[in-house]
């Protein structure tokens, strides 16, 4: 089949468009898609200058999403001064996955000249997640334990890194299994969390001074896209799920909105197209008090509503 702009050979065709489109007109595609997200999530504030520059600090797993975002990033902002790009790694501790992702992460890194920092869950924590798992003091499914971890070492490096934005490498599938997951649990305060968490313009926010604003600037390009993209410019990506995986819900959720997307081209688009206008919504509802108290945890000092913080109280399970 042939791209329907210029007649070369079409190396993807999207359903949802209907569109065929050639390898330099598909990556002008998705770069174009994710930079109109930069404008519309208002992510360069207008009073940033090259004397004062703003620092984004990019959640760098190594995997096909972060790797593209950091690349786009640099191409977008590599000769704006007033934007500096910083990559941080976490390497949780999981053998035969996480070094190969980390070489990925060195590996674009050094290629854009890209500042990037390294932090592990063994240096952090003194645990690895393998360890975790066969452990399981909480029986809990391995992404729970990760995702609280993960979470502490991102904003706590972000706030190392003076990071005035925190930008992860989510995707449309990734996102509209999000917004339908919190539609079917009916939790609409957590919907408006979600809006003010990543998915609202920044100028639209509730202001929240204890954390580092975060962005999704790849939340309008599907995932096989994002691969393609991969493919396409020969990053190196590591493409390999955590053997440790096991978000089951989840799981149900992807292959749900994967049979509805092949059935109806759009779908996933249309979800979130009306999840974040419900979200903008919701937070004229939940906004301002909202009767949650945050405090410093008494262990670590971490931002938290309660006297001991999740990950501390996670960590004294694990060493008893």
């Amino acid at each position: 089949m042939d791209c329907n702009r210029c007649g070369e050979e079409a190396v993807m065709h999207a359903a949802y468009s209907g569109q065929h489109l050639c390898a330099d007109h598909f990556r002008e595609s998705v770069e174009k898609r994710v930079r109109r997200r930069i404008r519309r999530d208002d992510l360069v504030p207008q009073d940033a200058t090259p004397e004062n520059p703003e620092t984004w600090v990019i959640g760098l797993s190594g995997g096909k999403d972060s790797v593209v975002l950091t690349k786009i990033l640099h191409d977008t902002f590599a000769e704006d001064p007033r934007i500096e790009l910083v990559g941080l790694t976490i390497h949780e501790g999981i053998d035969g996955y996480r070094d190969k992702s980390v070489d990925a992460c060195v590996a674009l890194t050094e290629r854009l000249s890209i500042h990037h920092e390294v932090v592990g869950y063994e240096e952090e924590f003194g645990i690895r997640m393998d360890d975790v798992v066969e452990d399981d003091p909480e029986n809990m499914a391995a992404c729970a334990y990760c995702g609280v971890f993960r979470r502490d070492v991102l904003s706590r490096y972000a706030d190392d890194l003076e990071a005035d934005l925190l930008l992860t490498g989510h995707n449309l599938d990734d996102e509209a299994q999000t917004a339908l997951m919190n539609f079917l649990e009916g939790d609409v305060e957590q919907i408006a969390k979600h809006f003010d968490a990543s998915l609202g313009p920044l100028s639209e926010r509730e202001e929240q001074d204890e954390f580092v604003p975060r962005a999704k600037p790849l939340r309008d390009v599907p995932e096989k896209e994002v691969a393609l993209y991969a493919h396409v410019e020969d990053l190196p990506a590591h493409i390999t799920e955590c053997p440790h995986a096991s978000e089951a819900y989840r799981g149900e959720i992807q292959q749900l909105l994967y049979e509805l997307e092949e059935n109806h081209p759009g779908t996933r688009h249309s979800i979130i197209a009306g999840y974040e206008e419900l979200a903008s919504i919701a937070t004229e509802e939940y906004s301002g008090d909202d009767g949650v108290d945050l405090q410093e945890c008494t262990q670590c000092g971490s931002t938290t509503t309660r006297e001991i913080c999740r990950k501390c109280s996670l960590l004294e399970s694990l060493a008893e």
